[in-house]
């Protein structure tokens, strides 16, 4: 079957008309901007809403802005404009790193921030993007909004904290002074989904040791961060010798399953490679390491 079942489709016009067609759409109410996830499970029936709310008119929720310390950007704001902001690459390149290997040109131009952190896929990207930097995600209902962080967002594979009624309206990323931040992926063909990737962020202190470290995993079996694997770099200099044991480390944390993208062995290896790389490639963007 690949055909979707019968559905209404209607269109806000803002955040809060979004909640208010929500709110009377009851349960089989969802919502549509790029469609990439929500598309094909119609096609299969694996979602029957009833009700289909297109928000790409909310311009509200596109923007990219520097507000103090931090970096908003709204839910709706497309992978192309991400990868395309000089702002975002200069101050987390991770994000450009994730974001040239996220499908292909046409996906890009229609997908949206929101949609791919609110599909919560194992394999997906940018979650494990906004896990080592520390993201904060903007929930809107009608009595208001509340501010969660990634650990509190992600509930498990396909599984939020953003509930029916509600709507994802901004991602707040913090900037820190000495950060860098690098990602990179293993697929079996360009645009695919992630056999194994890795993401890594560095704060560098004034003395050139590590003050704080995060290391995130993908399509591994590891939810949130790899801490253990994390916590051996700090207070150290950046090198090949503690990278090799946080890379140890992240791969020992993970959980991979078998299947048709690789054995169990091999995303281990491909977890412990992929994060020496991805901290490498961060210590020389913070200037920590001479020689790439």
């Amino acid at each position: 079957m690949q055909v979707p079942a019968p559905f209404d489709y209607v269109r806000a016009t803002s955040v809060e008309h979004a909640l208010e067609l929500l709110d009377s759409h009851g349960e089989e109410a969802r919502i549509i901007a790029g469609g990439h996830s929500l598309l094909p499970m119609m096609k299969l029936r694996l979602a029957r809403p009833d009700w289909i709310i297109d928000i790409n008119d909310v311009a509200e929720l596109d923007h990219v802005t520097e507000d103090g310390d931090r970096l908003r950007i709204g839910a709706l704001t497309r992978h192309a404009t991400l990868l395309s902001s000089e702002l975002i690459g200069r101050l987390f390149p991770i994000v450009h790193d994730a974001e040239r290997v996220i499908a292909d040109p046409v996906v890009r131009n229609r997908g949206t921030i929101g949609g791919s952190l609110g599909q919560a896929d194992p394999a997906e990207d940018l979650t494990t993007v906004c896990d080592v930097l520390g993201a904060e995600v903007v929930i809107a209902n009608r009595s208001g909004t509340r501010v969660v962080d990634m650990a509190e967002f992600h509930r498990g594979p396909y599984e939020t904290a953003c509930a029916q009624h509600e709507l994802v309206t901004e991602i707040r990323l913090p900037i820190r002074a000495g950060q860098a931040s690098a990602y990179e992926k293993v697929e079996r063909r360009v645009g695919d989904w992630a056999v194994a990737a890795a993401g890594a962020s560095l704060v560098l202190a004034d003395d050139g040791t590590i003050a704080d470290a995060a290391i995130g995993l993908t399509a591994v079996g590891l939810e949130g961060l790899a801490v253990e694997a994390a916590a051996v770099l700090i207070g150290q200099l950046p090198g090949e010798e503690i990278f090799a044991d946080a890379g140890r480390l992240a791969a020992e944390a993970s959980s991979p399953v078998e299947d048709g993208r690789g054995p169990v062995d091999y995303k281990r290896h491909l977890a412990d490679e992929l994060t020496r790389r991805v901290l490498r490639t961060a210590a020389t963007r913070a200037g920590a390491l001479a020689d790439v």
